[in-house]
């Protein structure tokens, strides 16, 4: 057995430790990256992946991590691919508003990556539909997708995810103007967040003037 099918293996397995590995081959584009891409090729297309977008302060972590409580009541492994702006000083991810999802840490069937979108433009990092396919190939039943806050350019997310979900929050009309142009045309979910708040009532009004 050579050292990629012993990793593959052991990720199947559930091996934290193993998948997140694979995931830096991938990421990374380490050798033996090809050789990863060409055994977990074949068994992808089984999980749904949906994409979580929107402008910066919307809250999407949060969401996200509702989401993963919701589907894990009925699906068995859920993993959550989040793309982080890039630190200027050590080129990985900023973490930010992960720390909202640490009770899912302690959830086996969940697992949580974060990846430096590395100044990709479009939302996401370079290496996130391969990242999402050795997912797939793994045996998650629901993969997030969650992007870096983004303008009306960054759709990039359409071409890896089968549900796009945009999210903004009560008061934000301005920036779902600035956005409406691009990215609410691909949105097949628009999500006020914090609903609770003064300002959500019309929040829905412009998203459906959109």
């Amino acid at each position: 057995m050579t050292g990629t099918a012993v990793l593959l293996a052991q990720a199947q397995q559930g091996n934290i430790a193993a998948t997140a590995r694979l995931l830096s081959i991938v990421e990374n584009d380490e050798f033996p990256v090809a050789e990863v891409i060409r055994a977990t090729h074949a068994k992808t297309g089984h999980a749904k992946v949906i994409g979580i977008t929107g402008p910066p302060g919307a809250d999407k972590s949060s969401l996200v991590s509702s989401l993963v409580a919701a589907y894990r009541a009925t699906y068995p492994r859920v993993a959550v691919m989040a793309v982080d702006p890039s630190s200027p000083f050590t080129g990985g991810a900023i973490l930010g508003d992960r720390i909202r999802m640490r009770e899912r840490f302690l959830d086996e069937g969940v697992f949580i990556r974060s990846m430096a979108n590395r100044g990709n433009s479009g939302g996401l990092a370079r290496a996130t539909r391969r990242v999402v396919n050795v997912l797939d190939a793994l045996g998650f039943d629901i993969i997030l997708v969650e992007t870096v806050g983004v303008g009306q350019k960054e759709v990039e997310v359409v071409r890896v995810v089968d549900t796009v979900c945009l999210v903004t929050i009560p008061g934000a009309g301005d920036d779902i103007q600035a956005i409406k142009s691009g990215i609410v045309e691909i949105a097949d979910v628009l999500v006020v967040n914090k609903a609770d708040r003064p300002g959500a009532d019309h929040a829905v009004k412009d998203f459906r003037k959109c």
